[in-house]
């Protein structure tokens, strides 16, 4: 195929009175090519290219919008219905050139990377071994888009709260924020509506205006709109997550803030090497700085007073100062809780370590609350007599305790009082069943006892009865009393019927 340069070559040496027989010559093309390039006006000719087998149009238009645009399934309708046998390539060019399909020709708009214009925020799950266990983790990051700095952090579950207490640290943690925040179309930040227009919640509008920017969701299948956060996690799970070891949940944080914070704002980003330290310097004076002492965000809970002196909030105690029982307001932080009464802080504890339950808090440098000395576990002794019975009993409290839902305390005091209702022997005998069949039901278990013994022994045996009690002192000391008033049990009189 003759090139566009060489075609014109050929076509500006004709004009200027070289023969076509030298021109094929000096340029090694075929004459008769010449002739039709100079014939031609030396431009590339626009080819055509025919169709085939020819298709109708209007056949194609209806399947589309049948299919919901979805062109395998035309492709398919094409075959099984209207027999029409065509290559899948062929056919998504002619919906193409016929204006039908339009998602592949359309472009991406590009957002210039604009100092202090934008930061991007979203979430992820990761599945994240921590220890010898795996967990199920959210991942979320904060992104400035010009200076590509990252704040990177893990949760357990993610809500409304903990999205304003993460992007209140982020942006602390930089100083300063940009005036739009790219979010997706997620309920955390969004009332009603999608992309441009959507309106954000209430509560999450009044909370960015603090820090100087608003949420701006991108348009419903347009996540490419927050490439630079959609990269972020991509580096995240190639470059963060492979090749280390996390001890625990607080672990994981530690290294997440370092990788995100100090690694990556030191590395050279993209094809140009941006380093986000460096771009950050010029970035700053184009952003908001945020005032020194703005209050994080946090929730109120109201708690009461219990009788030792503790709240109870997820999980744990806090004591209250004082000495009488009040109703008290609890304030969380992301990292800290505030006790307060009538307005006055009574008292301030930091959150403990991840998965820390049924522990105790009191204020430091002051002395530990009273405990009652005789305050033991409700059950304890309970199932330690339990597990002396025998070894079928221990193996059946083992599987029963651990089914969830179970009201152990109240569990295991029927049991115990079960197992005194009859001799070991059958008792030891039905919970071996019930172990067999995993069951625990203790009215299942007293029928499975009532069945063994009427097998065994058919009747209920007669109480043994001392014939000597007659001649015991306190039977002689009774005799001699007066005989009692049983009066009082007869009928009533008839007023105190009325």
């Amino acid at each position: 195929m003759i090139g566009p340069d060489k075609r014109k070559a050929i076509f500006l040496l004709h004009q200027e009175g070289m023969s076509a027989r030298e021109i094929a010559r000096r340029l090694q093309v075929d004459r008769g090519t010449v002739a039709s390039i100079i014939a031609q006006g030396g431009q590339m000719p626009a080819t055509v290219r025919t169709t085939k087998q020819p298709i109708d149009p209007e056949l194609l238009q209806r399947l589309y919008e049948e299919c919901d645009g979805w062109i395998q399934r035309v492709h398919e309708k094409l075959a099984e219905e209207e027999g029409i046998q065509v290559k899948y390539s062929t056919l998504t060019r002619r919906l193409r050139r016929l204006g039908i399909s339009k998602s592949e020709d359309t472009r991406c708009d590009q957002v210039p990377d604009e100092p202090g214009a934008e930061m991007q925020h979203d979430t992820t799950v990761y599945r994240i071994k921590l220890g010898d266990q795996t967990e199920r983790l959210v991942a979320t990051i904060l992104y400035l888009r010009y200076s590509k700095r990252r704040y990177l952090k893990f949760y357990r579950s993610f809500d409304r709260f903990k999205m304003k207490c993460f992007i209140h640290e982020a942006l602390r943690h930089w100083g300063y924020a940009p005036r739009l925040c790219i979010i997706d179309n997620t309920n955390l930040a969004r009332l009603y509506g999608t992309g441009p227009d959507a309106v954000i919640v209430p509560e999450m509008a009044a909370f960015a205006k603090q820090y100087g920017f608003q949420f701006v969701c991108h348009a419903r299948g347009h996540c490419d709109r927050k490439a630079g956060e959609e990269r972020s996690f991509w580096t995240t799970e190639t470059n963060f997550l492979p090749g280390r070891k996390f001890e625990s949940f607080e672990d994981l944080n530690q290294k997440a803030l370092k990788w995100s914070t100090v690694r990556m704002e030191h590395r050279p980003q993209g094809k140009a090497k941006l380093i986000p330290a460096q771009a950050f310097e010029h970035e700053r004076s184009y952003l908001a700085k945020l005032p020194p002492h703005l209050p994080a965000p946090y929730q109120i809970h109201e708690r009461g007073t219990d009788q030792y002196g503790y709240v109870a909030f997820e999980g744990n105690y806090y004591w209250v100062p004082g000495t009488k029982r009040h109703d008290v307001t609890v304030l969380q932080y992301s990292d800290r809780l505030k006790i307060y009464l009538a307005r006055e802080c009574l008292a301030e504890y930091p959150l403990p370590a991840d998965g820390v339950k049924n522990q105790k808090f009191s204020p430091p440098g002051l002395p530990a609350p009273h405990q009652p000395n005789n305050r033991k576990h409700p059950t304890e002794e309970e199932e330690k007599r339990l597990h002396t019975l025998a070894p079928e009993v221990s193996t059946y409290l083992d599987f029963a305790l651990k089914i969830k839902g179970l009201q152990r305390h109240a569990f295991l005091r029927r049991l115990l009082a079960l197992s005194q209702k009859m001799t070991t022997e059958l008792f030891i005998k039905s919970v071996r069943r019930a172990s067999q069949y995993r069951i625990t039901s203790l009215e299942t278990i007293e029928r499975i006892a009532w069945l063994y013994f009427k097998e065994a022994a058919g009747e209920l045996p007669l109480a043994e009865v001392d014939e000597d009690f007659r001649q015991r002192e306190a039977y002689r000391e009774g005799a001699l009393t007066d005989q009692p008033d049983l009066s009082l049990y007869q009928d009533p009189p008839e007023e105190q019927h009325e």
